[in-house]
C-alpha cells in the first residue's frame, strides 16, 4: 500500500501519535525512544551523536510544547509530509513541524522530521 492513497484524516490519525512521541522524547532527551519509529535509512542519518548534540544544545528541541496544530499534508511519490504549527514552552513564537511518513517492511515509518 502507498500512504498517499490514504485520506488526510487517516494520515492525521497515524501521524499525531508519532509526532507526540517525537515531541515527548525530544523534551526528555531519550535518543532510543526518539528514533524508534524511524526508517532504517533515517535512523542511520540521525545517529546518536548528532541527535545528542541537538538535545544538549538546542533550547527549542528540549522545550517543545505539547500543544500543536495540524496544518495539512503534502503527498509526493511514496511519502506524505505532515505539517504542524509547533510552539515552545521557553521560546516565544511558532515553528513549522514536519514529519515525513511512508511504508517500510509493511509498517508506517518516519522518513524525515524537523522543526524550522
Amino acid at each position: 500500500m502507498n500512504i498517499i492513497e490514504k485520506t488526510d484524516e487517516e494520515i492525521q490519525a497515524i501521524a499525531e501519535p508519532l509526532w507526540r512521541d517525537l515531541v515527548k522524547n525530544s523534551n526528555e532527551g531519550k535518543y532510543g525512544e526518539f528514533v524508534k519509529n524511524f526508517s532504517a535509512s533515517f535512523a542511520r542519518a540521525m545517529n546518536q551523536i548528532s541527535v545528542g548534540h541537538q538535545f544538549a544544545n538546542s533550547k527549542l528541541a528540549r522545550n517543545l510544547s505539547e500543544e500543536t496544530d495540524f496544518l495539512g499534508t503534502i503527498r509526493r511519490g511514496e511519502h506524505v509530509t505532515v505539517l504542524y504549527r509547533q510552539r515552545s514552552t521557553k521560546k516565544e513564537g511558532e515553528w513549522v513541524g514536519r514529519i515525513v511518513l511512508g511504508y517500510e517492511d509493511g509498517k508506517v515509518r518516519i522518513f524525515g522530521a524537523s522543526i524550522f
